[in-house]
């Protein structure tokens, strides 16, 4: 992990959340309803967890150090609103194990993200990267 930095560790957060979805969305076309379960607790863990490190870690880092708190950090705030209003959706077809309804919801999910993750790879993170390259020995500890 110590030849890893900023850009690396938040793109490989972003491909285990997609690993997660390519489980969850295959225990549910298989009609697994226990893998189906299990997947779904580990996408909505993966998920979250990533929300949570670039909100709480990432974002107020990089507006601090660099003043910008108008810049792409709004918008990928707004985005991770609307991923969580449809984990919502998924969440709540999952409760009740209709799991094409989750998978329907998840495809307007990965929309979403495809297209965010293009912003934060392409844009945010090496920004931060640079930005923040002198404090990341201090940020990753606080990433879980």
């Amino acid at each position: 992990m110590s030849t890893q930095n900023l850009e690396t560790f938040f793109i490989a957060d972003h491909r285990r959340c997609d690993a997660a979805w390519a489980a969850l969305e295959s225990a549910a076309d298989g009609g697994d309803a226990p893998t189906a379960v299990a997947a779904w607790r580990e996408f909505v863990d993966a998920m979250q967890a990533n929300l949570r490190r670039e909100e709480e870690v990432l974002f107020p880092a990089f507006e601090g150090e660099t003043g910008m708190t108008q810049g792409p950090t709004v918008v990928m705030r707004m985005e991770h609103e609307q991923m969580r209003a449809v984990l919502e959706q998924m969440r709540s077809a999952a409760q009740l194990g209709q799991w094409s309804q989750v998978l329907d919801y998840g495809d307007t999910l990965m929309m979403l993200v495809q297209q965010h993750n293009m912003k934060e790879e392409g844009v945010l993170f090496p920004m931060a990267g640079r930005a923040l390259h002198h404090r990341w020995p201090e940020l990753l500890p606080r990433l879980g």
